[in-house]
């Protein structure tokens, strides 16, 4: 039996970046994919003859610039342009809001709405990004564990000094980011729909919850952690897809000597003595390993992985609440032609084209649509951002045609009267169909070619339980030193040798490759000794 030192379950790039740092520190490192590719929900996928897009995630911002660093990216191929301006909204009277590029365009465009606003926005941006400077500085951190040994009291002191340089105003409005909503904090500052709709639409993503439930500010600043080309909090299209960055990452890894094989499902992590001693596929084979890291949703590697005698049953409990619904429809489409607005007419390229198109004119709108999911299983009307990455990457689609993704909310994992997503997700997909055509008329004829993954098809095709894209909610209870478990938020395990490397653990969903470095620094300071 070839014996490994770590043996990685699941090719996500979370799983690729861990095995970079492991295998650059010289260990003997094999990863399993289920899929026939690596990368997770990372991938690019060609979806219809000559049209390929990035299949479940779709956009660049919260990568980490030090994983993009160490893991020589660039070097690789990885190429990340910036959109024009983060983001266009098309509005139900004929107008439109542009959000960005820099602070006076945005002002500028905030007057046609409110003067108050424009003159409020330097104020929160301020507010904004002294919060996301706060947290940013813990997503490479291991979240001390409540109750633990002497490291974690380090990291309890080194965070509790943080916070006292911090102002006390400063501190306020960390603390209001972390527990409001993002409607209250929103509503406080703005008066003008556009602009409130444009920063509320971050507290949506893969947020199954009304931009007024408790705690949505924060997932509204996780969305602020990042940056593109070293501009903080841009966003930006890979070239070539979201599968740039985990070929990219392949490179490296195979570069490193790690051995990564594909369509090899792992059906159990083996544990002798309460400890892992390797993991069993589901063809039969046998691979032993000193340590196993798993790139998987909390709930598949704890409950289908791991024997229920190897776990308390209070853990065991706890992973069985740990809450899994990002309410989250992802739909490709080949185009014709671009989409032409009747707030800004014209089917040739324009900029707005190349941003981030959000159809959800206000917080009322958003509402309307989690509460519409709840009671009948989808919104009719659903908060669609569309980006179209062709306008920047002609290797997408055929010459005078498009790609476009299309991210939207609401819509309930668990459908009302035993329905399956299987019988209802054709309509669902006509419902968003529809929400965009409302602004460009041309939309839906101009449609070649589409694939949709509901949240049972993003459950079974890249195990993200629920449809949750961040592979457990953003909500305080399971953030930081609470996730995935209170006393498990070092990315260890109740058996000795198994760690959790991906989006449920901190600092969470989002392409970051930032539970993968930190799991691999815990792996690595646990065999060295």
């Amino acid at each position: 039996m070839n014996r490994y030192d770590v043996a990685i379950v699941g090719g996500g790039h979370n799983g690729l970046a861990c095995a970079c740092y492991l295998a650059g520190a010289g260990l003997k490192v094999r990863v399993l994919e289920r899929r026939a590719v690596v990368g997770g929900a990372a991938i690019t996928e060609e979806f219809a003859p000559g049209f390929r897009n990035s299949t479940a995630a779709y956009t660049v911002s919260l990568l980490n610039p030090k994983v993009v660093r160490d893991l020589r990216l660039a070097e690789h191929g990885l190429r990340i342009v910036e959109r024009p301006f983060a983001n266009f909204l098309p509005l139900t009277d004929g107008r439109s809001f542009k959000l960005g590029p820099t602070l006076a365009d945005t002002q500028k465009e905030l007057t046609k709405f409110s003067s108050r606003d424009a003159e409020r926005l330097p104020d929160y941006y301020r507010t904004i990004e002294t919060a996301a400077d706060s947290l940013r500085a813990l997503v490479l951190e291991t979240p001390p564990n409540v109750g633990g040994g002497w490291r974690d009291w380090l990291r309890v002191l080194g965070l509790g000094g943080r916070f006292m340089c911090m102002s006390r105003a400063e501190q306020r409005d960390l603390w209001e980011l972390v527990t409001r909503s993002a409607g209250e904090m929103l509503d406080y500052w703005f008066e003008s729909d556009p602009i409130k709709a444009a920063f509320g639409f971050d507290a949506q993503v893969g947020h199954f919850a009304s931009p007024y439930s408790p705690g949505s500010a924060y997932v509204l600043l996780h969305h602020a952690f990042g940056e593109v080309n070293g501009k903080r909090g841009t966003w930006g299209h890979a070239l070539g897809g979201m599968g740039a960055i985990s070929q990219a990452m392949e490179k490296e890894a195979r570069a490193r000597g790690v051995e990564i094989t594909t369509s090899a499902e792992v059906a159990a992590v083996r544990v002798k003595d309460g400890r892992v001693s390797g993991v069993a596929l589901a063809n039969g084979d046998e691979i032993d390993a000193r340590a196993v890291a798993a790139g998987i949703n909390p709930k598949l590697l704890y409950l289908k992985l791991v024997e229920p005698q190897a776990l308390d049953s209070e853990f065991r409990s706890r992973i069985e609440r740990w809450r899994c619904a990002s309410g989250s429809f992802r739909m490709n489409v080949a185009l014709a032609e671009l989409p032409d607005f009747v707030c800004l007419p014209g089917k040739y390229a324009q900029a707005h084209h190349s941003a981030g198109i959000i159809m959800a004119p206000s917080l009322a709108y958003m509402e309307r649509a989690y509460f519409d999911a709840r009671t009948g299983g989808f919104s009719r009307e659903p908060i669609v951002e569309m980006l179209i990455p062709s306008t920047v990457d002609a290797s997408l689609a055929p010459p005078g045609k498009h790609v476009a993704s299309l991210f939207c909310q609401h819509f309930d994992p668990n459908l009302p009267n035993g329905k399956s997503w299987d019988d209802v997700k054709e309509s669902a997909a006509d419902a968003i169909v529809e929400t965009v055509t409302r602004y460009a008329p041309n939309f839906k004829s101009s449609i070649l070619a589409r694939s949709i993954l509901s949240p049972l098809d993003l459950e079974r095709e890249f195990g993200m339980i629920g449809g949750d894209i961040f592979h457990g909610a953003l909500t305080l209870d399971q953030l930081f030193s609470a996730r995935p478990v209170l006393g498990y938020a070092d990315y260890r395990s109740p058996v000795r040798g198994l760690y959790l490397c991906g989006a449920g653990a901190h600092p969470g969903g989002g392409v970051t490759g930032a539970p993968g470095h930190n799991a691999a620094r815990e792996i690595l300071r646990d065999l060295r000794r």
